[in-house]
Formats: structure tokens, C-alpha cells, sequence
């Protein structure tokens, strides 16, 4: 079997050998490609078109031919929807024809979400070699884990040796660092063949720093109308717009199609400005579920910090446009009772956190359009109780919350181990899916800090950007003390990022390993079988504890029992249920004297009617 999606932009070989190059450059008059070839270069003039468009069918181009776009100025710009780059994002582009890899997964036909337990990894930081290989060769280490669903943080063509792949620019290339574009497609197959799903993370709120060329021949792909954290926005609404949208959805496509991938976690889509209707979130959705959605489930899930609750609608139970989102409030509940920190956004849940993290695991958001205090009392988010627990990932880590600290501490580097683990019993068996990050299912205490490789040019700033981030926290008040921030550039700080898997090897990490193998066990054993869940019940006992009862599709009730506090707490009345898990042993002899230990998470089942 052969997949393919048909592009209408960069390098297509066609059904008589030749290869058309296409090109969006609204700016300029006149256009020529340059093959590359070792022996000999040639350069070719590109036929102007209507719309900025302008385009070349050639039999001197073949696959595997090196090429780049001459502007009128001479200087030479990779394809930005080029399949593979393998100099780097400032080198030049290579033909690639996707018809040549043979699948042997027409077996797969997907997951359903609500089976979903996503592993995040980094592609770079997994493995000792660095690579989709790398990935590739652990996969009977996941599968055991209990995960169902790998999510690749992006890994589009970034500039230099490592990145952490939000700052890519090439969007259609993986990076060359990772392996050719078949080595990822030999991932993707392995883990079908393992039952596990593939997930990819996308970017299409900005462009990275170093080797966007797009300015210099579609200025028209950016507008000044709006601005971002990382300058002028996308141009999703304005006059040109249609070419940018369409650049978005073929790319979204494209992952899906011609990697076989089933789904995409699209990167903070607050940071996307769209005023016109339908909105590119919108469009892009549709064209996944009336495409490749036709034929096996393919699930898009959003980073959203504005909560909008509108994009995970259902219909007939099913996502009309969006599985779930990344639910970052409940993150930073567990993490404020876990830490106590309150500093930056973990002041809008310093006060009423267990009365927060209770109303997050019962109905999605923390935040349903209440003002945000961290955000100067602007409302934030959207009423969220209507959607099913699946419409929320829930997570103690991911890249973010570890990297975006100033060391990348782990949790475990910053609260007690007793606490870890009682937030994982609480997460893993909750009827939400799931994320773990990678290393976390053995207590890594390995960092995960920042780190990227630009040139000379950015580096300087980037280091210096970074160590001002930190300036208003008072432990980094001194620039002394900032200066102890390790440089995003150094590679010492992309080494302190790579998983140790002789980890493992130590009783400590290990016993960490079955806990978690354990919990996930039980989730696809006695909860996945009888999930959608449906909230009875959300209640704040104590300052520090909560009970939450779910109703499941067999008519039995899930209950939580949870202390995320350190002293024990009196209970009122001793909860109805079987024991289905608790993180400590001897809570049953508690339970009956209505106590409920500190830092302690008790499952319980109850027969329909009880």
C-alpha cells in the first residue's frame, strides 16, 4: 500500500517522471529554480501565474535532484513545502516521491479516543541516538507501559543540531537530525503493529527566528494587524488569506495522509487570530473529518489558554470539530497543592486549589469565563460542564511546565515523593485521558530545560531573553543569580535533556516503572471498558480533600476519595464502593474508622443503585 497526499505547492513528481515545482510568491515579477545536481547545475525560469502563484514541470528534476528558488536579488530560499531538507533549513530542498515506501499497516484502523494514555516525548531527548530509530526501538518499552498514544513534539525542519521544535520553518520537512522522511513513516507502522497510536504536534501559530524566507517573496503571508508573542501574526483573515489557509490545511492533511498519523496537537491556538467565519481552527477540522476522518478516527487536539470551550462541541457524542485540549488548569492546581508555589499564573490557584482541581476533574476548566487575577481580572474561558471528561488531557508534566521553569525541574525535584504518587493515582485511573511525559513513568529526575541552536546572530539574544524572563521572580532578582541559568545554546543543556535509560536499572526508578504499569493496567482493565463518564457528584470535604462520583456507561459508580494534603482528615461518612485501588496500604482499615490518611487517593466501585 502507498499513500500520498496531493499538494498544490512544492515538488510533485508526476505519472510521466517529471517533477512540477510550484510555488506561492506574491511579491515578486519573475522566478527561477535552481537543480543543484553535483555534476551540474541548471537553472530554470518558473512560469508566472495568476494569483502570485508561479510553476515549472521539468524532466531535468528527479527524485532525489537538490533544489532552491532563485529571487530576483540572487539570493536562494529552500521550498517552504518542501518534503525533506537535508542541509538544514538554509540548504537546499530534495524531491522526494512519498509513493516509494510500501505499508504494511492496512490492518490499523485506529483507536477510539476514549481509550487514549498519550506518552509526550522528544524526539531528540528519547533516545541516545536522537532519532525517529530511537523511538522506534523502545516501543515494546511503551506498549508494556500501558500507553496507547505516542505525541511527537514537532519535528518539522528547525535550524541547527537540536531545538525543542516550536521554532521550525519548514513544515512539511521532518528535521534531517531525526531521519529521512521514511524513518518516520517506519515509526509510525511499528507502533500501529504495537496498538499504539501516533500523534504529532503542529505549529501554526509562528514561524521560528532563523530560516523563515517567506518575507522576502510572501510578505502577504504575515499581517501587522495583529501580533504575537513572536511578532507579526499569521495572515489567517486578511487580503491573501486564502493561500496561507490553504498552506495550514494541506499541511494538516498531509501529516495525516501521507504519514498515516492519527492525530495532531495543534500549539497554542490562543496565539492564532482569525476574525473570519468559519475561523481556520474551524476550516482546518472539517477538512480532517471530511477527509481522512472519513475512513478511521484521526483526533485533533488543542493548547488553548483562552479555554474556549466552543471548539470540543459534540455531536451524537461524537467531536464535531475537536477531541480535547490540554487542560492546563488542572496542571496548575495539582501542581500549586503539590509545590505550594504561587508565583506567575500559579496565583489565580493558590486559594481555592482542591476547590479548583474538584471542579476541573468533574467539568473541565477551572476557569468558565471567571476573571483571571495573573491576567488583571480579564475573564477567561468558557462554561465546559456539558462536555465529557474526554474533551480534557490532564497531566502532572509535559514539556512546557517542566521546560518553562528555569532549571526544567521535574515534579520530583520539587515535591515530596509521597505527593507524586498520589497525584499520579488520582490522574491515571481518572475517567479523563491521561499524558505522561516521557521518563515520568519511572520518576525521572532528569531536567528538561530549554534548548535550541541558532546561529551566531540569535544566540546572544535568545540566551539573554531567556535569563530576562526570570528577572521579576525574586530568587532571580540579582543578575548574578540569573547568569546561573544554563544557555539555551550551550550543548551541555540539550545533554542534560536526554532520557538515562540505565535509570532503570535502579530499584528506585524501577518500583516507579511497576506503579505505573500497574495503574495503567487497571485503567484499560475495570474504567476504559465503561467509559463515557457522566459527573454525579463533586464535593470539597476539607481543605485538602475532595470526593467526586462518576456515573459509567453500565450504570456503576467511580468514585475519588483524594487528600492532597499532608495531616489525615476526618470523613463524615465512610464512602460506599468497592476498593478498586489506593495509593497506600492500610487505607481500607481507615476508611472504616472515617479517616483518610495525608496524601492518599482512594478508587472505589459501586454496583448501579448502590
Amino acid at each position: 500500500m502507498n499513500r500520498r497526499h496531493s499538494m498544490p505547492f512544492g515538488a510533485e513528481i508526476q505519472t510521466d517522471g517529471r517533477v512540477r515545482f510550484r510555488l506561492w510568491a506574491p511579491a515578486l515579477e519573475r522566478l527561477t529554480l535552481a537543480l543543484e545536481n553535483p555534476a551540474e547545475e541548471r537553472l530554470l525560469d518558473m512560469e508566472p501565474q495568476a494569483g502570485g502563484w508561479f510553476e515549472l514541470t521539468s524532466a531535468a528534476a528527479h527524485v532525489g535532484s537538490r533544489y532552491r528558488f532563485v529571487l530576483p536579488d540572487g539570493k536562494r530560499v529552500p521550498d517552504p513545502a518542501a518534503r525533506f531538507n537535508p542541509e538544514d533549513v538554509h540548504g537546499p530542498s530534495e524531491v522526494i516521491d512519498p509513493m516509494a515506501f510500501c505499508w504494511e499497516d492496512a490492518d490499523w484502523h485506529g483507536r477510539p479516543w476514549q481509550e487514549a494514555v498519550i506518552y509526550e516525548l522528544h524526539v531528540g531527548a528519547f533516545s541516545s541516538s536522537g532519532t525517529f530509530d530511537g523511538v522506534r526501538e523502545r516501543l515494546d518499552h511503551l506498549a508494556t507501559l500501558g500507553v496507547t498514544a505516542l505525541e511527537l513534539m514537532p519535528v518539522t525542519d528547525f535550524p541547527g543540531k537540536c531545538n525543542w521544535g516550536y521554532d521550525g520553518v519548514l513544515p512539511f520537512a521532518p528535521d534531517s537530525r531525526y531521519g529521512r522522511p521514511d524513518a518516520l513513516k517506519r515509526l509510525v507502522q511499528a507502533a500501529h503493529r504495537h496498538g499504539l497510536m501516533v500523534l504529532l504536534d503542529v505549529v501554526y501559530n509562528h514561524f521560528g527566528p532563523e530560516g523563515n524566507y517567506l518575507q522576502a517573496y510572501a510578505p502577504a503571508f504575515f499581517t501587522h494587524r495583529h501580533t504575537t508573542p513572536w511578532g507579526a501574526a499569521i495572515n489567517f483573515d486578511g487580503k491573501h488569506s486564502r493561500a496561507v489557509r490553504r498552506f495550514f490545511i494541506d499541511n494538516a492533511l498531509y501529516w495525516l495522509e501521507e504519514f498515516n498519523l492519527d492525530g495532531l496537537r495543534l500549539d497554542a491556538v490562543h496565539a492564532i487570530y482569525d476574525d473570519s467565519q468559519p475561523d481556520i481552527l474551524t476550516e482546518l477540522a472539517e477538512a480532517v473529518h471530511t477527509g481522512p476522518g472519513r475512513t478511521r478516527p484521526r483526533h485533533l487536539v488543542l493548547e488553548n489558554d483562552h479555554n474556549a470551550a466552543r471548539y470540543l462541541a459534540r455531536e451524537a457524542q461524537r467531536p464535531r470539530w475537536y477531541a480535547a485540549q490540554w487542560n492546563d488548569d488542572c496542571h496548575h492546581t495539582l501542581h500549586t497543592l503539590l509545590t505550594g508555589e504561587s508565583q506567575g499564573y500559579y496565583a489565580d490557584y493558590t486559594q481555592r486549589s482542591t476547590q479548583l482541581l474538584a471542579r476541573c476533574l468533574s467539568e473541565g476548566f477551572a476557569f468558565q469565563g471567571e476573571p483571571s487575577p495573573y491576567r488583571d481580572d480579564a475573564p477567561r474561558g468558557e462554561p465546559s460542564a456539558g462536555l465529557p471528561s474526554s474533551a480534557f488531557v490532564n497531566f502532572l508534566q509535559n514539556h512546557d511546565q517542566i521546560g518553562n521553569r528555569a532549571f526544567g525541574e521535574r515534579i520530583t525535584r520539587l515535591a515530596p515523593p509521597r505527593a507524586v504518587r498520589a497525584a499520579h493515582a488520582l490522574l491515571l485511573l481518572a475517567p479523563a485521558p491521561p499524558l505522561l511525559f516521557m521518563g515520568e513513568e519511572w520518576d525521572s529526575q532528569a531536567p528538561f530545560p530549554f534548548f535550541c541552536d541558532f546561529g551566531p546572530e540569535l544566540a546572544g539574544a535568545v540566551r539573554s531573553g531567556r535569563r530576562r524572563e526570570f528577572a521579576h521572580f525574586p530568587e532571580f532578582s540579582a543578575p548574578g543569580a540569573r547568569e546561573r541559568i544554563p544557555d539555551p545554546n550551550d550543548p551541555a543543556t540539550f545533554a542534560l535533556a536526554r532520557l538515562d535509560w540505565s535509570a532503570l536499572t535502579r530499584p528506585l526508578h524501577a518500583r516507579a516503572l511497576a506503579f505505573h504499569r500497574e495503574l495503567l493496567a487497571l485503567r484499560q482493565q475495570a474504567i476504559v471498558p465503561r467509559l463515557p463518564a457522566r459527573t454525579r457528584r463533586s464535593e470539597q470535604l476539607t481543605e485538602h480533600a475532595l470526593y467526586i462520583e462518576w456515573q459509567l456507561t453500565d450504570g456503576t459508580s467511580l468514585g475519588l476519595l483524594a487528600n492532597l494534603g499532608q495531616a489525615d482528615v476526618a470523613l463524615a461518612d465512610t464512602p460506599v464502593g468497592e476498593l478498586l485501588y489506593a495509593s497506600e496500604t492500610g487505607i481500607e482499615a481507615c476508611l472504616r474508622r472515617s479517616e483518610l490518611p495525608g496524601w492518599s487517593v482512594v478508587w472505589l466501585l459501586a454496583p448501579a443503585g448502590a
